[in-house]
């Protein structure tokens, strides 16, 4: 699990529908999971009913998942330890529900609301530093305002503040050295496949925080939809960008990747909207806005974005059972 709404979305509805929790938050940011036991304590939450388990994921998490008395899994992480998850569950049968990566296409039509998409792709692309499976990582842009959209939103990105989140900042750390790293080394993969870095790429030393994990936002104009950058998840402050002509080429960028969680597309084409938004292989599409949410809603991916569905009915219905009872009454 992720972050103190992710673990919310999980543990409300397994305790609506009757059952207790033993819940595991990353063991980066494991603060706010700590405190919203302590609020549920505080609360008069009865003893037992939630536990936090605290440490690796290897050792605390692996032995959550392989338990005989945990029969639902619910996960919220990385593609490659969503893959283990299900082989440790399998031979137990254990219900799974695995919310993974995710290579978000945005794409913009000339005909869309251009100030309104300039100023939500700029939020969509960089919020919490990039660092939200659903960011629109891939941004797909019709030719005809692509130089246009391209200077306008270096321009924006340029301006905006890596910083103390305290302060009045735009963009804090990302979560911790070894993500950092990472993130550098897709910048320095993206230069190496011929990609042009139209803005940021560096790191941010920030004032009495020098050691911190800051790093610019970053935009790479890139020469395929193939490259690594835009087929592998980076979850940081970097965003790719490219030309289209047609419905067809942009369609074929956006189910390119393994992934399908969430779309992005800008149009004021009603007909275009529908035909795209069906063919397009993603859990969520948004039209004309990004990250409008309804926890009554199904939130969940496609192909290596993970399996099942979290939100209302659906919720509830992966934390229960079917169960027929007959009575026949002579």
């Amino acid at each position: 699990m992720e972050s103190t709404p992710l673990f919310t979305w999980k543990v409300a509805p397994a305790i609506a529908a009757g059952n207790t929790v033993v819940a595991k938050p990353s063991e980066i940011t494991p603060m706010t999971a700590y405190l919203l036991g302590k609020i549920l304590t505080e609360a008069g939450l009865p003893k037992g009913v939630l536990n936090i388990v605290h440490g690796l994921g290897p050792e605390a998490g692996q032995a959550i998942v392989a338990h005989p008395d945990i029969k639902a899994i619910s996960f919220t992480g990385g593609t490659k330890t969503g893959e283990h998850l299900a082989k440790t569950a399998a031979p137990m049968f254990k219900k799974l529900s695995l919310e993974l990566g995710g290579k978000n296409p945005n794409i913009i039509f000339a005909d869309c609301d251009y100030d309104k998409m300039l100023a939500v792709t700029v939020k969509s692309s960089f919020s919490n530093q990039g660092q939200i499976c659903l960011c629109g990582s891939r941004i797909f842009v019709e030719k005809t305002i692509y130089e246009q959209f391209k200077k306008d939103f270096v321009a924006k990105v340029s301006q905006l503040k890596v910083g103390n989140p305290f302060e009045n900042v735009d963009l804090g750390a990302v979560v911790s050295e070894a993500h950092r790293d990472k993130i550098e080394s897709y910048i320095r993969i993206a230069k190496e496949e011929g990609g042009k870095i139209l803005t940021g790429g560096n790191r941010v030393s920030v004032k009495g925080f020098e050691n911190g994990y800051y790093l610019e936002p970053t935009v790479i104009e890139v020469p395929n939809a193939q490259c690594r950058v835009n087929q592998e998840e980076i979850f940081g402050p970097v965003v790719t960008l490219m030309p289209f002509e047609t419905e067809e080429e942009v369609l074929n960028y956006a189910n390119s990747v393994k992934y399908g969680l969430s779309a992005t597309l800008w149009t004021s084409n009603l007909d275009r909207t529908m035909r795209m938004s069906k063919q397009i292989e993603a859990g969520i599409v948004w039209v004309n806005t990004w990250l409008n949410r309804d926890l009554r809603t199904p939130f969940g991916g496609v192909k290596d974005s993970g399996l099942g569905r979290e939100g209302g009915f659906e919720a509830l219905r992966f934390f229960t059972e079917a169960k027929n009872v007959c009575i026949k009454y002579e």
